[in-house]
């Protein structure tokens, strides 16, 4: 990831309601939710949320996929990691033990229980 598509990722995220979503669509996993499930699970109207799922999806940090009627979305794990990766590159001087906690799949494990 190079330094333009990180600032347009983080330009997305920086909403409430597309970083509400994001994180939505990171919890359901790659099967991901339809638009409709997403606007009611973050409280916005389906126009709005249409706005703010068109910015992430722009922003490649979602895509989507046309399930009969439906629209899904789903995180794009691969463009979410970068994104990490990017903010990592220099991380604490050639030290990288002071990164890991924050890295390592126990930080998933207690996100998802906490």
């Amino acid at each position: 990831m190079d330094e333009p598509e990180a600032l347009a990722a983080f330009a997305a995220l920086a909403q409430e309601t597309r970083l509400r979503l994001l994180r939505r669509f990171v919890r359901a996993g790659p099967e991901g939710v339809s638009a409709g499930a997403a606007a009611e699970a973050v409280d916005v109207s389906p126009s709005n949320v249409s706005f703010h799922l068109k910015e992430l999806e722009r922003a490649g940090l979602v895509r989507s996929r046309r399930d009969g009627r439906s629209i899904i979305y789903a995180a794009d794990y691969d463009a979410i990691g970068e994104l990490v990766r990017f903010l990592m590159e220099d991380c604490c001087s050639g030290r990288p033990e002071i990164c890991a906690p924050g890295l390592s799949p126990r930080a998933c494990a207690e996100t998802a229980d906490g």
